[in-house]
């Protein structure tokens, strides 16, 4: 019988994370202040604690997995590596397929694999209190987790969109005793500013950021935790690839592309960073590493390689990113965590210069492709990790008329157990695709920070 599930034991989750600037060709370019002069750590201690800078700013290719983020893990953690067999046979594909299944931890997606080292190190320097925001609900409920492992209180700012659309992600972060609210609030001063301006507002990731920052900055007993975009972010997540490859050693194969979804970039990052040494080093030079995107949201695809806000407000250093512009309006699709205006510095400067690719799918495509996957693969995934698998889909079609093998990995980034209002709108006909207009994405590319 061929194998479909490659599993390891839990003595070999990984002891170190990998960090990928040290193997760039190029170093990162650093996060600048109003002044245009590089933040410096000390700036960014009023919401970060100093463990999470120092990652944040480490050029070492290793950095160690403390033991009691490591124990913790061992809840779920290694997560399984399986090939879609069936999904290979329902489209007679020569193609092989493989997912990472990030969907068995408690939270139900990847997110933990970061929110529980923020916590933990937010723990360890005194903070009593956490701010974060969420979209889709994955990463707010993660971060509720975390905090509960640690004993911190957590409040999550909820883009209201996805508060309204996804009301037992809510539920869940309450169960582990956050506080959820639906942002924009009339409790910060950014929250009050987009009210006035925009009263039916269904918020934004950059909005719900600015709310949680500021809140953070006020507060000393407080510290603000992100979800992606950060490079300790993407550090956390390439716990993924580094399993993986040990897992495509056991099953005796190698990805030849290797597909992630793409928002602000911890699920692809976390894939596929730990593959890119190997293609940089010439080991695999034809790999190919793509990050999938929605049309309706399409940063890599169509935005700007420039420095811009990670936040509506401001009140976040200028990164060097790819950006739809900080005060970009997404509309309100069902993948609400790859509704971001901008993109990880680290993945972005991948992208640019070549070592990485990035495509961008339309939100019904992507439902066909989550409907057939379930149905062969029996998995229901979330929304955002539709996007992977859509792509996935597409190339192992590819392979069928062309007749190449290829190896195909995708991240499936969790399960859609609480995302059954999107898939309900997706069988009666109600979901939409929605590319987002040229001309307004150059109109939010005007409102750039001025950066020499």
């Amino acid at each position: 019988m061929q194998a479909t599930r490659f599993a390891l034991e839990q003595h070999e989750i990984p002891t170190h994370w990998y960090n990928v600037v040290a193997d760039m060709p190029n170093p990162p370019l650093p996060p600048l202040g109003p002044d245009g002069k590089p933040v410096g750590p000390e700036q960014m201690l009023a919401i970060f604690p100093g463990p999470i800078l120092e990652q944040e700013m480490s050029g070492e290719r290793w950095i160690p997995i403390p033991d009691e983020v490591r124990e913790i893990y061992r809840l779920w953690r290694p997560s399984p590596l399986m090939r879609a067999v069936r999904l290979e046979q329902a489209l007679g594909t020569p193609a092989k397929i493989y997912y990472k299944n990030e969907g068995v931890s408690p939270a139900g997606s990847h997110k933990p694999n970061t929110a529980v080292p923020q916590a933990f190190y937010n723990r360890q320097v005194g903070i009593k209190r956490l701010t974060t925001e969420t979209g889709a609900g994955q990463w707010g409920s993660s971060m509720a987790f975390a905090g509960q492992m640690f004993g911190l209180e957590v409040r999550v700012y909820m883009v209201k969109v996805s508060y309204q659309q996804k009301p037992f992600r809510r539920s869940m972060m309450q169960t582990w005793g956050a506080e959820v609210l639906a942002s924009p609030t009339d409790l910060t001063q950014a929250g009050r500013g987009i009210l006035a301006a925009h009263p039916d507002s269904q918020g934004s990731l950059g909005i719900a950021i600015s709310e949680a920052v500021e809140e953070a900055a006020g507060r000393p007993d407080t510290n603000y935790c992100l979800g992606s975009v950060l490079n300790h972010v993407l550090l956390h997540q390439t716990i993924i690839g580094l399993e993986a490859k040990k897992q495509f050693e056991k099953a005796g194969d190698w990805p030849d592309v290797i597909f992630g979804p793409c928002g602000g970039g911890s699920s692809f990052g976390g894939i596929a960073l730990p593959f890119l040494a190997d293609k940089a080093s010439g080991k695999t030079p034809n790999l190919r590493l793509v990050a999938v995107e929605p049309t309706s949201c399409p940063t890599l695809t169509k935005g700007a390689y420039a420095y811009d806000y990670g936040d509506a407000s401001g009140y976040t250093p200028i990164m060097k990113m790819y950006t739809l512009g900080h005060d970009f309006m997404p509309p309100g699709i069902h993948a609400g965590g790859l509704r971001y205006h901008g993109d990880s510095p680290l993945i972005s400067q991948l992208v640019h210069e070549g070592l990485m690719e990035a495509v961008a799918v339309a939100q019904v495509a992507t439902f066909e492709a989550g409907v057939l996957f379930a149905k062969a693969e029996g998995i229901i995934p979330a929304p955002e990790s539709c996007h992977a698998i859509r792509a996935a889909i597409d190339e192992a079609l590819r392979c069928k008329v062309t007749g190449e093998p290829k190896t195909i990995l995708f991240n499936l980034t969790g399960h859609g157990h609480f995302d059954m209002a999107s898939y309900d709108r997706y069988f009666s006909g109600g979901l939409e695709d929605y590319e987002y207009p040229a001309e307004a994405i150059q109109e939010s590319l005007r409102h750039l920070p001025k950066v020499d």
